[in-house]
């Protein structure tokens, strides 16, 4: 092996071998440094200690007892192995048992004395015994003290992730060049009085005999606080590097806004908008107004007007000669856009819809020419024949269903144009910060005047006879209504309702009523039809899958089901229930479930208890985890060690704000370590969107 640096690849530290630095590459870790950034999770405090003969209670417990009469039982039970033993001292004894950790029979000699530390459960005769008790032999050096317990990672288990880490510790006591340097400059670690990072890792893997076990595996443990501050200020620092290249591109093209334009706007406009919808607007215009390009995230809750705000800004591109981009993640969304972009801007100017199923080459030379003003469409607008003449703005909806390559490729399509990216999923500001980090924000936090809210319920599904007898009632008064499930055809392999068994029994118990179904497999041209029909009142009520959560406008919807609830995330029920409660009639929002998980059952109480989308958002960032939040399609969004965007909050605030001042300043002598740990991530993300 040779001499052990910080970048000493895994496979080279004793014990790792190549299938074990397999699957901890897989786990992100690469080197001996990195392995140093996997911590504890708890402390088990061996610092106490207790007399075998006054066990009473769950512990956990420590002693230092003889072992006597070790033994090993086979069981009748399969792979079930349990070594027994006696712990002995001058208070008394008490039974040790051990499960299917055969070796340590062979490990514990009787008569030996040891270090025990663990649980207890009551046994037979009302006496205790110690259950699975880790244990240390009491001729070891270290044998008492706080024990650091390590998370297991891909099939490596707790006490060899110990042993692993234990073998890269001599590198926080080496020389700098060889051991674990702190790029972050001393200015700020003495900002936050934090510990210098060979400090803090010393600290969370070798804790001194006075430290608080909860204390030291807290967030707020200044050693933890360092970790997490330093990987929010890099990746915040990686931002501020982007944005400041950004800022030194300038866009060929320039925005008229006069009162000429004003009063176009205003002509379109066919209703006031709202002050929130007016803020940011008028933040988007000050964006495009600048020489640089413009990269804006306009977040707002269901129906809270963000389109109309987009299309005005298209307006300011359109009156200034230039072309506009609008990109949907479906052909259905696409074609509803397209729609409503026709009936507002289409007496004004020319208008063309790109998608996969719809290759028309007229449409695609007028929009080569010029003459098209604004291309409406999916992922087709990225594709290499489609071009324009002279594109100006881009803006993208559910931002969140694209890569951040895809939005580079329809960037590309332009020289520097500016950017508007829309979702209608909130998203809380301290994610925001690190999903799209490279993105200003705006939010359009309040709904329109005369948008009801919808009253939800949380049914089982024993009740649905009860809840479709409603809906009828409901369809009666000339209501709309959504039936909406998980799954197009039944499964034997996933439990859930599904729209072509048990969609057909509920339309045939709604009689004569006009209904349709509408999913995936359906062709866009089918889609579209049966979309129209039930925006015209034909249909009244629609069966569909997840498809409609976004971008379906129907005032007259008031009545919504959900099956099996349980199948969808707090965030996709939510959109669900905004295509109701359009319109100015009282709607309702039900949601039937089959059995429920612990977590399920949350999120549908949540769901029930609020109709505010940021509340919601926060909700489900704590219930599932950044990356899951946004999904694996978001590929912007970082992947952290240690830091996490909710828990981490105030240090993430302060990461973005110091990365803003540290962004010119990199050059500098006492930078040259941070800049050396960014260089390798920038070169990677450009070459990342270079290849597309």
């Amino acid at each position: 092996m040779p001499n052990l640096r910080a970048d000493t690849p895994l496979r080279f530290v004793k014990g790792v071998g190549p299938q074990r630095a397999q699957a901890l590459a897989a786990a992100g870790y690469a080197t001996a440094g990195d392995l140093l950034l996997h911590l504890p999770t708890r402390y088990d405090d061996w610092r106490g200690r207790q007399g075998a003969g006054e066990v009473r209670g769950p512990g956990p417990w420590t002693l230092l007892a003889e072992l006597r009469d070790v033994r090993t039982i086979r069981t009748r039970r399969r792979n079930l192995v349990i070594v027994r033993a006696l712990a002995c001292d001058d208070t008394g004894a008490i039974p040790v048992v051990w499960f299917n950790q055969p070796y340590l029979a062979t490990r514990l000699a009787s008569g030996e004395t040891w270090h025990l530390h663990g649980a207890a459960r009551p046994s037979e005769g009302g006496r205790w015994e110690l259950m699975n008790p880790a244990c240390s032999n009491a001729a070891a050096p270290t044998t008492a003290g706080l024990r650091p317990v390590y998370p297991a990672v891909r099939g490596i288990g707790p006490s060899t992730m110990g042993r692993l880490v234990e073998r890269v510790l001599p590198l926080l006591e080496g020389e700098e060049s060889d051991g674990i340097a702190d790029p972050l400059p001393p200015e700020l670690l003495r900002r936050y009085a934090l510990p210098t990072l060979p400090a803090a890792l010393s600290r969370l893997h070798r804790p001194p005999s006075d430290a608080d076990a909860l204390g030291l595996a807290a967030r707020t443990e200044p050693a933890r606080a360092r970790l997490c501050y330093g990987e929010l200020l890099e990746f915040q620092l990686e931002l501020a590097t982007l944005r400041a290249r950004d800022a030194s591109l300038s866009k060929p093209h320039r925005y008229r806004v006069d009162d000429a334009v004003r009063q176009v706007a205003r002509a379109l406009l066919p209703f006031r908008l709202t002050a929130a919808q007016k803020r940011a607007l008028q933040e988007i215009v000050i964006d495009l107004r600048r020489p640089w390009p413009m990269l804006r995230l306009l977040q707002g809750d269901v129906g809270s007007g963000k389109t109309i705000v987009a299309a005005l800004a298209l307006v300011v591109a359109l009156e200034s000669g230039l072309q506009g981009a609008f990109m949907a993640p479906t052909e259905l969304l696409a074609e509803q856009h397209f729609g409503s972009l026709q009936r507002l801007l289409g007496a004004r100017y020319r208008l063309g819809l790109v998608s996969s199923s719809r290759r028309d080459p007229a449409i695609r030379k007028a929009l080569g020419s010029g003459e098209i003003h604004l291309a409406v469409g999916t992922h087709a607008l990225i594709q290499e024949e489609v071009t324009f003449d002279r594109l100006g703005l881009v803006v993208i909806d559910e931002q969140h269903r694209f890569g951040v390559e895809q939005r580079v490729g329809l960037q590309r399509k332009g020289i520097h144009p500016d950017v508007l990216v829309m979702t209608a999923t909130p998203i809380p500001r301290s994610l925001a910060l690190t999903a799209y980090g490279d993105l200003e924000i705006s939010s359009i936090d309040e709904l329109p005047p005369g948008r009801t809210p919808v009253a939800t319920k949380v049914l089982p599904a024993g009740k649905r006879r009860e809840v479709y007898q409603s809906l009828r009632e409901e369809l009666a008064t000339g209501a709309q209504a959504y039936v909406v499930f998980p799954l197009i055809e039944g499964s034997e392999a996933i439990a859930a309702e599904a729209v072509g068994q048990l969609g057909e029994k509920i339309r045939a118990y709604l009689g004569s009523v006009p209904t349709a179904v509408l999913h995936g497999r359906l062709d866009a041209v089918e889609r579209e039809r049966t979309m129209k029909r039930f925006a015209a009142g034909e249909l009244r009520v629609l069966f569909a899958t997840s498809l409609i959560e976004v971008g379906v406008d129907v005032p007259e919807a008031t009545f919504m089901v959900i099956e099996s609830a349980e199948r969808f995330g707090l965030a996709q029920l939510h959109q669900l229930r905004g295509r109701v409660g359009r319109g100015t009639r009282v709607s309702r929002c039900v949601a039937l479930h089959g059995r429920l998980t612990d977590e399920a059952r949350r999120r549908l109480e949540i769901f029930a208890s609020s109709t505010d989308g940021f509340r919601l958002a926060e909700a489900d960032l704590e219930l599932r985890g950044p990356g899951d939040l946004l999904g694996t399609r978001q590929s912007g969004m970082p992947t952290f060690r240690l830091a996490h965007p909710l828990l981490d909050r105030e240090w993430l605030e302060r990461a973005r704000a110091d990365a803003r001042e540290l962004a010119g300043r990199l050059d500098e002598p006492g930078y040259a370590a941070l800049r050396q740990r960014l260089l390798p991530r920038l070169e990677a993300r450009a070459k990342r969107l270079a290849g597309g």
